[in-house]
């Protein structure tokens, strides 16, 4: 058996209205929405990654998931700017990592980290 694919469903009481925070901040796209759920992509080349863990590192609360950019500077502007709560960072861990972590519109804890 062979994984194509991980996806990570985040739990909002509007889908369509978190996938557009989304989707501006990140700049992906939102090709399906159904109402009760919206799907957001971006035609790029991924790698399969799943990871387990009991806390977020430096002693933070474990984030729902962890996105990575290549410019965290200006994503930490973006999130700023669509009204989302930076809530720890950005800093480099001890580890090398330069991330932050935001709560989204829906309260979900998002760790940001610079590929």
């Amino acid at each position: 058996m062979a994984v194509t694919r991980i996806i990570a469903n985040l739990s909002a009481p509007d889908p369509v209205a978190l996938a557009k925070f989304y989707a501006k901040v990140f700049e992906l796209d939102l090709p399906f929405d159904m109402g009760w759920i919206a799907f957001l992509n971006k035609e790029t080349t991924q790698k399969i990654e799943l990871h387990t863990a009991s806390e977020g590192g430096s002693g933070t609360e474990l984030p729902v998931i962890s996105i990575g950019v290549e410019d965290l500077d200006a994503t930490e502007v973006a999130v700023r700017a669509a009204g989302a709560e930076v809530v720890y960072g950005p800093v480099t861990e001890a580890w090398g990592l330069r991330r932050f972590f935001f709560r989204d519109p829906a309260g979900n804890l998002i760790n940001v980290v610079d590929s």
